[in-house]
């Protein structure tokens, strides 16, 4: 591991891989099987679970939580505060572990600030998720989604820019 910087109030559990160039800041918590590419930032008070899969160049804002089951591949953003499930029928007496759901964020791909990811559904390559959106089903390749529940409103290119086909080249 080289050129990584880790700030002091950050909890690296040993098992933890970590790829080169990766910035992780305060208050972060990166549990043992967790797998981070290169050149990623990990935002202040997030938490990486285990058996979560981050691609390279990721950037991660604060107090985000990515709980077993979660995959984001390469150049993947996500704003502050998204949050991403993990089962469908959550109880407090009841241990549902060996339910949690998949789920994966294609390469390039936005969740704005506040947007929740109902675990299960996979957000496509480029898509955009606004800010606030709750995802109940699956987004597709450059989709941009908004809303409760999240309806596809159009699409965007590889820049996140808006587009009125699916002319997805830049």
């Amino acid at each position: 591991m080289q050129n990584i910087k880790i700030h002091s109030t950050a909890i690296i559990d040993e098992g933890a891989q970590i790829g080169d160039g990766t910035r992780i800041w305060h208050f972060t918590h990166i549990m043992p099987g967790a797998v981070i590419g290169k050149n990623c930032n990990i935002g202040q008070n997030v938490f990486i679970g285990d058996h979560v899969k981050i691609g390279n160049n990721v950037k991660i804002q604060n107090n985000v939580s990515l709980y077993g089951g979660v995959e984001c591949e390469d150049d993947v953003f996500l704003a502050p505060s998204c949050v991403f499930t993990n089962v469908i029928n959550p109880r407090s007496i009841v241990e549902r572990k060996n339910e949690f759901k998949k789920t994966k964020i294609g390469k390039g791909a936005t969740i704005g600030a506040n947007a929740t990811i109902v675990c299960g559904n996979h957000v496509g390559k480029y898509a955009f998720v606004g800010a606030g959106a709750v995802v109940t089903k699956d987004v597709p390749d450059y989709a941009l989604v908004v809303g409760n529940p999240a309806v596809q409103k159009g699409y965007v290119n590889e820049r996140g820019e808006k587009t009125e086909q699916k002319d997805i080249s830049l």
